[in-house]
């Protein structure tokens, strides 16, 4: 998994309440079990029109939008199902943050394991975050993880809170794999333990 320290980066408004999983990456998309390719049908019925031809209206298609990193988003964001594909599939178009008041517990926990940062921030907050990501001339947040700020084109700052240890993993580049593996030695050690001690197992 990628570290993430800073970030600075085109931020799309996705001004849209209970944006779910299904939304973000429909069911029938999950027959893989690879993390890469889904990143072009994230948000598939909503960019895309019925003969497969791109939808002009959604904001992921609009020119300004297209290389977006971040999203500012409504209410709630990542409810539904508990599809580990949703983080796959935005990892996968290039999103490294999402902006929301709420998210759904599952997802976020998934988008830490996935190298996303997911953000709360008071829905005051967001509305400025929106105003700022509909500002065609200059829809870029800077993001500062260590210190927790995101730095907006105005050069006011929002703090936002997150768990120590998710904070670190990001830090550190390690989802549950990455963290297991960095006990390898310990987990050699106990292995041959057992082996003196209950060999009989």
């Amino acid at each position: 998994m990628q570290q993430f320290h800073t970030h600075k980066g085109i931020a799309a408004p996705l001004d849209i309440m209970n944006i779910d999983t299904d939304m973000i990456i429909p069911k029938q998309f999950l027959k893989t079990i690879k993390r890469t390719g889904l990143g072009v049908n994230l948000f598939d019925e909503m960019r895309y029109n019925t003969d497969g031809s791109e939808n002009p209206d959604f904001i992921l298609n609009q020119p300004v939008y297209r290389s977006a990193s971040i999203l500012v988003a409504g209410d709630n964001f990542g409810c539904g199902s508990s599809r580990e594909h949703a983080p796959w599939a935005l990892q996968d178009f290039g999103v490294k943050a999402v902006i929301s008041t709420s998210f759904a517990d599952i997802f976020y926990n998934n988008c830490f394991k996935n190298g996303i940062l997911p953000i709360v921030v008071s829905p005051a907050e967001r509305e400025a975050l929106l105003a700022d990501a509909k500002d065609p001339d200059n829809p870029e947040l800077d993001i500062d993880l260590p210190n927790q700020v995101i730095h907006r084109p105005n050069g006011a700052d929002i703090t936002f809170d997150i768990d120590p240890f998710r904070k670190q993993c990001l830090l550190d580049g390690l989802d549950d794999i990455g963290l297991t593996m960095g006990k390898a030695e310990k987990i050699s050690t106990y292995a041959e333990g057992r082996k003196t001690t209950h060999p009989w197992l």
